[in-house]
């Protein structure tokens, strides 16, 4: 080893003696206990404990929705817990155009369960992407 250079494994590893890798791991291997803790996140009381997190939800609802409809979505505008799950708005290129700010956009709300399962989806506006929402 180069003198003031450190080995990739020793650079990862904290003082606890671990690498960034398995600490990852110890975190997945505890089923998430630690970060749920006692929490409800909007299921009436409930705890939630088998509640995926609002990031995690975000990225099943855009898995699910690109197998479905085949095309891979834009962004996503909006997520929200429910008392079923979590409730996403994914905006999605609906028809590609030039210029692309006539393309045709598609934003569709997707219904997750607590667990990150699809159980809705629907279309509820179509736009060209260069229009500005009057809505807001």
């Amino acid at each position: 080893m180069i003198a003031g250079k450190k080995d990739k494994s020793e650079a990862d590893r904290r003082p606890g003696g671990e690498t960034a890798a398995e600490r990852r791991g110890a975190a997945r291997s505890d089923g998430g206990a630690a970060r749920s803790g006692n929490r409800t996140g909007g299921t009436g009381g409930k705890p939630a404990k088998d509640r995926v997190t609002a990031a995690q939800a975000m990225r099943y609802a855009v898995e699910q929705l690109q197998e479905l409809l085949g095309r891979p979505p834009e962004s996503v505008s909006t997520v929200k817990p429910t008392d079923e799950g979590w409730e996403a708005a994914v905006e999605v290129v609906e028809l590609e155009r030039v210029p692309s700010t006539t393309s045709v956009m598609a934003s569709y709300r997707v219904t997750l369960d607590g667990e990150g399962g699809l159980l809705a989806y629907e279309r509820v506006r179509r736009y060209t992407r260069g229009q500005i929402d009057s809505r807001m």
